[in-house]
């Protein structure tokens, strides 16, 4: 082979192993949506009492 093939093969070998890296990150990373500021679960609380209280307004049926 020569030296510029090498290279190239090389450089394949390496991009491929950059793709499996990437493709496990992706499965294994935390979507941070999901997670609720301080605030945020507060309010959410404070809105689900508000709602098992009968205090909440349907907009379907205004």
């Amino acid at each position: 082979m020569t030296e510029a093939a090498v290279f190239q093969q090389e450089l394949l070998n390496e991009l491929k192993e950059i793709k499996r890296e990437l493709s496990f990150i992706r499965k294994h990373m935390i979507d941070i949506d999901t997670f609720l500021t301080p605030e945020e679960a507060k309010r959410l609380d404070e809105s689900i009492k508000e709602h098992k209280a009968g205090k909440t307004v349907n907009f379907e049926e205004n």
